[in-house]
C-alpha cells in the first residue's frame, strides 16, 4: 500500500476538486501547483525524493529520473499522452505503469464535432468581424447534416466521434493503420485508402498519434491534395500537421478553413497563423472538461493499484 504518491503535473494540484479526489484516497499526497511551469528533470526528482509513487502526466520519465528515484516503483498516468515516456526505460528498472487509453475521448470527440459545425459555418470571421465592429450581415455556410466526414484513424476517440455524428447523418470514412471492420459495418463506416481520404473529405478530423510514421504528415504536398472547401480538424497531436504550409494554404484561401487544438510547440508560438480569420484555434483544451478532469485523476488512482509492467510494443500507438 503506497502512503505519499508526488502529483508532478500543476494541472491537477492547482485544481481543488482534483486535489480532494486523490487526498481521499492519499491524505499525505504532495502537489506540484505550479500550472504555467513544466517540471524540469532535475526538478521531478527533487520533488519526489520523498514519495514512494507517483502521478505523472506530460512528464518526463526516462532513465535518468528512473536511476535517481529507485524507490518510485509505480506510476499513475494522468491522461493518454506517453510521448514524454520511455517505456523502455520503465521496463529496465521495473517501474509498473498504470495507463487507461481512451480515458478523455468523450471531451476530445466533443471538440471535434463543436470544430466541425464552426468550420463549416464560418463561425470564427464572424465573430471576429462582429468583435471588430464591422457588423456583417450574413454569410452562407453549410450543414454538417449530409456531409462527408474523413476521420483519419478510428481508435478511441475517432469511435467516439462515429457515435456523436450518427444523428447528422454524415457519410462517414475511415482511414486507420488498424481494421476495425465490426464496428465498420454496425456503424456504417466505410474503410479507405489515405488518398481516397483526402480527395473526398468535406470535413477532415485527424485522430491518430504522433510518431516517426505522423510526424508532419500533412505537410505542404499532403495539405494541398485536400478538397479547397474542406475543414481541417486536428484535435491529436501538435506537429503532425505543418504549420507554416497550413498558414499558406489559409492565407492563399486554398483551403476553407482549419480548427485546430494542438499546436508543434506548445503554448502555440505562430501569432501570423493564430490570426488567421479561418483558423479557430484552443489551447490544447480537448480534454478540458470536469467530467473528462475527474475521470484522469481516477484513472491515475486506479493505475497506482493495478499498473503492470509494460511492453513498450503493447502501446506504441500512443506514443
Amino acid at each position: 500500500m503506497f502512503h505519499r504518491p508526488g502529483v508532478t503535473n500543476g494541472a491537477i494540484g492547482s485544481v481543488p476538486y482534483m486535489r480532494e479526489l486523490i487526498q481521499a484516497a492519499y491524505p499525505e499526497a504532495k502537489f506540484n501547483e505550479d500550472i504555467r511551469h513544466r517540471m524540469t528533470e532535475d526538478e521531478i526528482i527533487a520533488f519526489l525524493a520523498d514519495c514512494d509513487c507517483a502521478i505523472m502526466g506530460g512528464d518526463v520519465v526516462n532513465d535518468r529520473v528512473l536511476e535517481a528515484l529507485p524507490h518510485i516503483r509505480t506510476i499513475g498516468i494522468f491522461g493518454v499522452g506517453l510521448n514524454t515516456v520511455d517505456l523502455t526505460a520503465c521496463q529496465r528498472h521495473g517501474v509498473r505503469l498504470g495507463f487507461t487509453p481512451g480515458v478523455n475521448r468523450l471531451a476530445v470527440a466533443e471538440l471535434a464535432l463543436c470544430f466541425m459545425i464552426a468550420g463549416l459555418r464560418w463561425v470564427t470571421p464572424l465573430s471576429l468581424a462582429m468583435r471588430n465592429g464591422e457588423r456583417p450581415r450574413t454569410r452562407v455556410g453549410r450543414s454538417l447534416t449530409g456531409r462527408t466526414v474523413g476521420l483519419h484513424g478510428c481508435g478511441h476517440i475517432g469511435k467516439e466521434v462515429v457515435r456523436l455524428l450518427k444523428p447528422f447523418g454524415c457519410t462517414v470514412i475511415t482511414h486507420d493503420i488498424r481494421d476495425y471492420p465490426a464496428f465498420y459495418a454496425a456503424n456504417g463506416v466505410t474503410p479507405v485508402g489515405f488518398d481516397e481520404l483526402l480527395e473526398r473529405s468535406e470535413v477532415l478530423s485527424l485522430h491518430i498519434p504522433r510518431g516517426r510514421a505522423t510526424e508532419n504528415l500533412y505537410d505542404a504536398a499532403t495539405l494541398a491534395r485536400l478538397r479547397p472547401d474542406c475543414v481541417l480538424v486536428n484535435t491529436c497531436r501538435g506537429g503532425i500537421v505543418n504549420e507554416e504550409a497550413l498558414l499558406e494554404r489559409l492565407e492563399s484561401g486554398a483551403l476553407v478553413a482549419a480548427c485546430i487544438d494542438v499546436f508543434t510547440h506548445e503554448p502555440a508560438e505562430n501569432d501570423r497563423l493564430l490570426r488567421q480569420p479561418n483558423l479557430l484555434s484552443t489551447p490544447h483544451a480537448g480534454a478540458s472538461t470536469k467530467e473528462a478532469r475527474i475521470a484522469m485523476v481516477q484513472a491515475a488512482l486506479r493505475g497506482l493499484d493495478e499498473g503492470t509492467l509494460v511492453e513498450p510494443a503493447q502501446f506504441s500507438d500512443y506514443l
